[in-house]
């Protein structure tokens, strides 16, 4: 077990563990440290405590010092000093004419090194930008290309619920999300209902995935044949996910009924994970069939609606797998 402290260096950024030396910090202390960008001034989210030797990243650096008043001035004077380096290099992206979207600029506490974050559709070449800008600046210049979602993690903004983004107040990772847990969730497919303000599927759906796939396993599909407790066969027509209800079609004296039943109360075969996984993988399969019996003429064409909404959301799943992680804490 080591002794160590953790810092972030910006809201909702990565942890990095530093030795303490034999100072005592608490949480929100400011602290000066080494890294591999140069001296930087973070803020304490971790106070002293013990981890696993695995944990940490060797060699483990010691903190340089608590930060003092002059340190905290001077960190105020470097936030001030970014927003003119911004505009300079923004009038620079316009001079060179580059296709590429200044999101940030970031001085480190030592000025040794100016970062300039941006966004952009595919490579771009900057050497002369660089150039320019260590001329006017007269340090280490950094441009760094971030995705979409980085640039909403830095500028922040409200979701559709209302309250400030998950990404820029809490999520030091992006987490993996996927349609298959909107589908889990019964949410709407609509692509602009479950994708927040970068155009990429919220990161809430990730929240309660968990358990809504725990709760579905213990539901029957729509579609299922069940036997209800009074001894009908029924066919499934709609489950409530929460309130584990589930609403079945029963034939009594040669006229259909609609009841719903508790889900402990009526029999089916359970699913299990595996089987879950099974769907997934079938999808494709069963594309293929729909569009063969559409070609047959029976009543199952999608509207021009559906099939546009179906291509926006392969183009997101396809779009969270090319995203990858946050480039903002890499050194």
């Amino acid at each position: 077990m080591t002794k160590v402290i953790g810092v972030r260096f910006r809201t909702a950024g990565k942890i990095y563990y530093f030795g303490p030396k034999d100072i005592e910090f608490k949480r929100a202390d400011h602290v000066i440290v080494e890294t591999a960008r140069g001296v930087e001034y973070g803020t304490v989210v971790l106070p002293n405590m013990e981890v696993d030797d695995k944990k940490i990243t060797q060699p483990l650096k010691n903190v340089i010092r608590k930060a003092t008043a002059d340190d905290d001035e001077r960190e105020k004077r470097n936030r001030e000093k970014e927003k003119d380096a911004y505009k300079v290099c923004q009038e620079k992206i316009l001079k060179h004419g580059l296709e590429m979207k200044l999101i940030n600029a970031e001085y480190t506490f030592d000025n040794n090194k100016v970062l300039f974050y941006f966004t952009a559709d595919g490579r771009v070449d900057f050497r002369e930008l660089v150039k320019d800008l260590a001329g006017v600046f007269r340090t280490r210049i950094e441009l760094r290309q971030v995705g979409v979602r980085d640039e909403t993690k830095i500028l922040g903004g409200m979701g559709i619920c209302g309250r400030p983004l998950c990404c820029h107040t809490y999520l030091a990772d992006f987490a993996p999300v996927s349609i298959k847990m909107a589908k889990e969730q019964s949410l709407s497919l609509n692509p602009t209902k479950i994708s927040g303000i970068c155009g990429r599927l919220m990161c809430c759906l990730q929240n309660e995935a968990e358990v809504y796939e725990e709760l579905n396993r213990k539901l029957p599909r729509v579609g299922d044949t069940v036997t209800t407790p009074d001894g009908l066969k029924g066919e499934v027509r709609e489950t409530n996910v929460l309130k584990q209800l589930v609403k079945v079609v029963v034939e009594i004296d040669d006229e259909k009924e609609l009841r719903e039943y508790a889900v402990g109360d009526i029999k089916f075969k359970p699913r299990h994970k595996k089987e879950q996984n099974d769907e997934g993988k079938g999808k494709q399969g069963k594309k293929g069939k729909n569009k063969d019996k559409d070609k047959d003429g029976n009543s199952n064409q999608k509207s021009h609606e559906e099939i546009e909404e179906e291509l926006e959301l392969e183009e997101l799943e396809r779009l969270e797998k090319k995203d990858g992680k946050s480039k903002l804490d890499d050194d």
